[in-house]
């Protein structure tokens, strides 16, 4: 009589060998995709040598494009349109050292970068890429919402350089704050009037989102999260962890101007954290209320001021053009710059 093989060994056996193929085909499809990022950077190059013998270079090059994005696109298929062969052009142009090149970005995420034309900013994009595993989608929507500037907004020129050369470091609380935050992808028009348990619920349906907008080592703990004192019941709007800090991170969400009271309500949050649910190999608990306007001076006259893990940050719910969120960078960092001063004549 055959002895049948225990299904748990079974299972256990037949992961291993799926994680094994899963693994090869991965490395497959990287070394696939590669070879053709390769391959564009070297048509790039031999389109910039042959320009480059050319007398009247900007009309020659165009007339040259066209004519071979016909003959490759009859020879070799969909791919080559003039669009795309102007892109590997540029892109030889933009990364001019073929051993530089990333294996682990695709020619889709090298024609997203191409758009970054900041050589900082777009080496945080390829940092990041790779450390978190973006898909395009994603780097397309966090080169759109200008990441890395909100997030180099209170950062001095070497922390702007540190920035670029190792993409985004969580040391401390402030390192895992932006401001603002886009949230674009709850869909809720600019002038919408809703409520804040309605935007709780909008980033809950879009928790993915949020969390990627968060940033790194943010994990779901809960919504709405009871708290209770002497037989008084209070909720916070969502609670978080961060892996990397080792700390909770509570949220409180404002509709309008955030207000001294809400920075004492957050306050409160924090030290009962502290107190009640913190264990203890956690750090100090983080506060943060996102709100759709704040008062800078009100801000700084306050406990927020004088706290290191309480933040009040923007919140859009739109993306912002170029121009709007550097100007708005401008004026923050501004007031940041000034703040330093003053700390420093004290």
């Amino acid at each position: 009589m055959k002895k049948l093989v225990p299904l748990e060994s079974f299972s256990t056996l037949y992961k291993k060998i799926k994680t094994v193929l899963d693994e090869a085909r991965n490395k497959v499809y990287r070394a696939v995709n590669f070879t053709m990022v390769e391959a564009y950077w070297n048509i790039g190059h031999l389109i910039v040598e042959e320009e480059q013998k050319g007398k009247h270079r900007a009309v020659y090059g165009k007339e040259l494009i066209e004519k071979l994005s016909q003959k490759l696109t009859n020879d070799f298929g969909k791919g080559f349109d003039a669009t795309n062969v102007w892109n590997m052009r540029k892109f030889y142009m933009m990364f001019p050292i073929l051993d530089a090149l990333r294996q682990e970005l695709t020619w889709t995420h090298y024609r997203l970068l191409m758009r970054v034309d900041d050589k900082h900013s777009r080496a945080f994009y390829i940092e990041e890429t790779i450390s978190e595993n973006w898909s395009t989608r994603q780097l397309d929507r966090q080169i759109d919402s200008l990441l890395f500037e909100r997030i180099s907004l209170s950062k001095d020129k070497k922390g702007v350089l540190k920035l670029a050369q190792k993409g985004q470091i969580i040391e401390k609380p402030e390192d895992a704050v932006k401001d603002p935050y886009v949230l674009e992808f709850l869909g809720i028009p600019e002038k919408h009037q809703f409520k804040e348990t309605q935007l709780e619920q909008a980033l809950i349906n879009h928790l993915q989102e949020f969390i990627l907008e968060l940033g790194k080592g943010f994990t779901f703990v809960a919504r709405q999260k009871r708290i209770t004192v002497e037989n008084e019941h209070f909720y916070i709007d969502l609670v978080f962890y961060n892996y990397i800090l080792k700390c909770f991170v509570i949220i409180d969400l404002k509709v309008g101007k955030l207000k001294h009271q809400d920075i004492g309500q957050m306050d409160f949050y924090v030290r009962y954290f502290e107190k009640e649910v913190k264990q203890q190999d956690d750090n100090p608990t983080i506060g943060l209320i996102l709100c759709s306007d704040k008062n800078q001076t009100m801000v700084k006259y306050t406990l927020l001021n004088e706290s290191k893990r309480i933040f009040a940050s923007k919140y859009k719910l739109y993306l912002p053009t170029e121009k709007e969120l550097q100007q708005e960078i401008k004026k923050d960092r501004e007031i940041i710059e000034t703040q330093r001063k003053l700390e420093g004549k004290k």
